[in-house]
């Protein structure tokens, strides 16, 4: 399987990542760095975004119901060299279904999501999983 995406940029404007028919703005200049994404909480979106589609996956495969859910991911970026570290993420399932196990989701999510096991050869990441009765 293999990934394409573009991205553009004019100098002192900010940039735009080009995904099939979406385009996703990114600050790029300091007038826009309190209100549009940084590439760096792209990356964290990145990793969300790889949580939450093994979720879905995972519902069906699990066989489990879920009305909805939240995820927090925090990390911490290192300056010398610049990287990101300690990444941690709180996943809340909104779910009554006697038949999630949010322990086998886990471990599915950890074995199985594309991003998060690339980001785990560079970085240390720690999660919890929690269900919420709806």
């Amino acid at each position: 399987m293999n990934y394409q995406i573009k991205a553009s940029s004019n100098s002192n404007q900010d940039a735009v990542i080009h995904i099939k028919q979406s385009d996703i703005g990114f600050g790029t200049t300091a007038q826009t760095a309190d209100i549009l994404p940084n590439p760096a909480e792209l990356f964290l979106g990145a990793f969300a975004s790889c949580i939450l589609k093994n979720v879905e996956r995972f519902s069906e495969m699990m066989k489990f119901t879920y009305s909805k859910t939240t995820l927090d991911v925090q990390a911490t970026r290192l300056e010398n060299p610049p990287r990101m570290d300690n990444i941690m993420y709180q996943l809340t399932i909104y779910s009554d279904d006697v038949r999630l196990n949010t322990a086998l989701l886990q471990k599915n999510i950890e074995k199985f999501g594309t991003i998060y096991n690339t980001v785990k050869q560079s970085c240390s990441i720690s999660g919890t999983i929690t269900a919420n009765h709806v």
